[in-house]
């Protein structure tokens, strides 16, 4: 390890040990922090060091953790042939031929942003009599919906109605292993990086289809700028324990780790999908006979699968949208191990919280609860076509506890902060205009009584994250001893209005004392 010196200068340093940034340094010893102090401590540490860098008021704080990342996503809306200015069937015959043709090694024809105006029974029976044994899907841009032959209906099992990511799960065993998706990995941390993002925790379908070979791999010769935390998520088989017990001691490094399962519970509140502790008042459960939920989720199997991963050591983040959701995992983690002071033995997690009864989020948080949150959520809509749908379904009343990150942090529960990647792509700034502000897309608030302070988002992007990747003696704070991962902003982020944070950005972001990425 070398032992190069870097010191950072800042008049607004966050350590996330207080509310307050102060003006100070950072003083680095190959891939730890060596000191951190006022600025009229500096001098000492400036003397001899091989870089100086005065950084202004730019604020300085830890790097951050998304607790909520999926690279099988991301990849797929990159790979494949690009159909974006196809005008005609035979434009994506033909474009969908050349990709293949290249490609003799793999095993289906992929196509992205296919124009939705294409979709329909022409192209289908054109990709039908094209490729009559080749597996062929062609997405839309975002990859909602898609067209795909009979021999990829055969193999893959998803239709175009449900392409989501836990529906094609087949067909991730197709594509990771292509070569030029294990090279993206480069990209993608390249990305994370410039988002000032040194952490992650990766949702790993099953036992991730061979590509955990290639996180090895990455470790081993030190082309890792991200430390990754991997879960796998059961969708083509219950959770695997055995797979997880052989993962977990495989990797103990200080980039790739594993630490448990994350599951799907129910879906989103604005489509009716979400499970509500009282009936929707219309909607999509209108006729429904009181249901809270149209698809139930698998609670059955979740309780069993919850026993068993914590009994083995594990740890289980599941995913609830809807306030009923978030209530019977409470319920379920009350019946699981804790230690003397109450808390779970195991850190055990819920993802999204769409809408969540504070009542219950003060018990989560009395057993050391974490609530992994969508910062940035209200960023992809405008308030009226995302509130008119709630406010129908499930009424005022209910609509006020959305998004209720003031309720998580007072109940006690760590906060910490995700993207479901690639359904938003980090941003800090992104993160206070929605979190801090309450903002949507359109600049109109909801629920200012339900956001959090700066200080408490950050805490949340960085300390909170680290604990959730039970790393936070490692990261997540800046102080003497800890890993050198950093991240540096444009700005003062606290002298920022959060109407204005949208387009604050990364300056530097700094990973095991290596400067990764510079704007």
């Amino acid at each position: 390890m070398s032992d190069r010196t870097l010191v950072l200068l800042s008049r607004s340093i966050f350590t996330g040990l207080s509310d307050d940034p102060f003006d100070g340094y950072i003083a680095i010893r190959g891939n730890r922090i060596e000191s951190v102090g006022p600025a009229g401590q500096a001098e000492a540490c400036l003397h001899g060091a091989d870089e100086v860098r005065d950084l202004g008021s730019k604020t300085v704080m830890a790097g951050l953790v998304d607790v909520h990342t999926f690279f099988t996503g991301w990849v797929l809306r990159r790979i494949g042939a690009d159909l974006s200015d196809t005008a005609s069937v035979e434009d994506v015959i033909e474009a969908l031929a050349q990709w293949k043709g290249i490609r003799q090694q793999a095993p289906m024809a992929l196509g992205m942003n296919l124009p939705e105006a294409l979709l329909g029974e022409e192209l289908v029976t054109a990709l039908d009599e094209r490729y009559s044994s080749t597996p062929v899907v062609a997405f839309t841009n975002g990859a909602e919906t898609c067209a795909l032959n009979a021999a990829a209906s055969s193999r893959y099992g998803f239709t175009p109605d449900a392409c989501y990511a836990e529906k094609i799960w087949r067909l991730m065993r197709d594509y990771l292993p292509l070569q030029e998706v294990r090279d993206a990995y480069d990209d993608y941390m390249v990305m994370l990086n410039s988002r000032g993002v040194t952490a992650i925790k990766e949702m790993c379908f099953d036992d991730y289809y061979g590509f955990a070979d290639e996180m090895a791999r990455r470790e081993q010769e030190g082309e890792l700028t991200v430390r990754i935390d991997m879960m796998s998520q059961p969708v083509g088989y219950g959770a695997d324990l055995d797979y997880a017990c052989s993962a977990r001691d495989r990797f103990q490094g200080d980039f790739v780790r594993f630490s448990g399962f994350n599951r799907m519970t129910d879906r989103g509140v604005w489509c009716g999908l979400a499970e509500m502790i009282e009936p929707y008042e219309d909607g999509a459960d209108a006729g429904a006979g009181g249901k809270t939920v149209v698809e139930e989720p698998e609670w059955d199997l979740i309780a069993r699968e919850l026993t068993a991963i914590d009994k083995a050591g594990f740890r289980y983040s599941l995913h609830c949208q809807g306030d009923g959701a978030v209530r019977k995992t409470v319920d379920m983690c009350e019946g699981l191990a804790h230690d003397e002071s109450g808390k779970l033995v195991n850190r055990h997690s819920i993802t999204d919280l769409e809408n969540s009864d504070p009542a219950d989020l003060a018990r989560f948080g009395a057993m050391g609860g974490i609530c992994e949150v969508y910062p940035q959520i209200l960023t992809l809509d405008a308030r009226e076509d995302c509130l008119a749908m709630m406010r129908r379904q499930i009424g005022e009343a209910r609509l006020s506890r959305s998004w209720n990150r003031r309720a998580m942090v007072d109940g006690g529960c760590t906060l910490c902060c995700g993207t479901d990647l690639p359904l938003l792509i980090p941003h800090l700034g992104d993160s206070i205009y929605s979190a801090c502000g309450g903002y949507f897309a359109d600049g109109l608030e909801v629920n200012p009584q339900n956001a959090v302070s700066i200080a408490e988002l950050l805490r949340a992007w960085t300390a909170g994250g680290a604990y959730d990747l039970q790393r936070e003696d490692d990261i997540g704070t800046i102080e003497a001893g800890k890993l050198a991962d950093i991240c540096v902003l444009d700005r003062d982020v606290f002298a920022v209005d959060p109407k204005e944070a949208r387009d604050i950005k990364v300056e530097l972001t700094v990973v095991d004392g290596r400067i990764v990425y510079e704007s």
